[in-house]
């Protein structure tokens, strides 16, 4: 990958340049981090040491709650240091597998959610039908694709980006190395690469957004003729699923759905998908 690149390192101007308000949102963000490493843990401890939760909910659940260890990871250690550093730097290269690990990982989390809301449908609309439909294997496939997919999204992401030239410019008005932000350092017409970029990522979280509100629409309609018990369960289930695929997804499209335009909100957006949404799947979904 040989660019006229003149970088070596870029610099981000975080959250906010404010001392005392950096001071605050160092104690938040590390708290929201401890939440989430420690949840999520758990979860994946739980599910591992307890044989009768070897289930195809709990199998992606465990995936999710891996997803979201390393999605956080991808991003807060970074900014929680970056709140108490004199000069929030990190290297050309570092630039490069933080946005490659930040994009697998988000995508990743966005397939296995997809997955899951196939999982919930599978288990309320046709219950007797289930262990067959989310065999061993079908759950090995759904899984696999999940992080195959991933794993072809995010290197087609970063290769885009960073195939371009960097000449000066350094500073990334943001957090963490994303996209949009990056994109405009460029010393090269972006055109083309902001519009594969929408095709890239911003197709992705609509098209999956759309698939899982039509299956919980679905849901709904299945569940007119259930009891009131079931109806009540089953509803819980799926709204706080729902809840956190919003948290998510929504701010998701906001950020990739639109051209290579970059607003001041873009980083309080970004917060939702990069550390609340981690932080809330372990609470939610179970």
């Amino acid at each position: 990958m040989e660019v006229a690149n003149n970088v070596t390192e870029f610099i981000f101007l975080g959250l906010s340049q404010d001392p005392g308000m950096q001071l605050m949102l160092f104690v938040l963000f590390l708290l929201f981090y401890i939440v989430i490493m420690v949840g999520n843990l758990l979860i994946l401890l739980t599910v591992f040491s307890d044989r009768q939760l070897h289930t195809p909910m709990y199998f992606f659940l465990s995936n999710l709650s891996f997803v979201d260890i390393a999605y956080s990871s991808a991003t807060a250690p970074k900014m929680i240091s970056d709140f108490v550093s004199e000069k929030k730097a990190i290297s050309y290269w570092g630039c490069v597998v933080q946005m490659f690990t930040f994009h697998f990982f988000g995508c990743a989390e966005i397939f296995v959610l997809t997955v899951m809301a196939f999982d919930r449908y599978a288990a309320i609309c046709h219950p007797l039908r289930y262990t067959t439909i989310m065999s061993v294997n079908v759950c090995t496939i759904l899984a696999s694709l999940s992080w195959l997919g991933a794993l072809g999204h995010s290197f087609f992401q970063t290769l885009l980006t960073f195939q371009l030239p960097f000449c000066n410019a350094q500073v990334i008005d943001h957090y963490f190395c994303d996209v949009h932000p990056v994109l405009k350092l460029a010393c090269a017409d972006t055109t083309l690469v902001n519009i594969l970029v929408i095709a890239n990522s911003g197709l992705i979280s609509l098209g999956c957004f759309l698939i899982l509100l039509a299956s919980y629409t679905i849901i709904l309609f299945s569940l007119r003729k259930r009891s009131t018990e079931s109806r009540r369960k089953a509803l819980s289930t799926c709204g706080s699923h729902l809840m956190v695929v919003t948290f998510f997804f929504v701010p998701c499209i906001f950020i990739y759905l639109r051209p290579s335009t970059t607003f001041p909100l873009d980083k309080a957006v970004s917060v939702f998908y990069t550390t609340i949404t981690p932080m809330l799947t372990h609470s939610s979904i179970l």
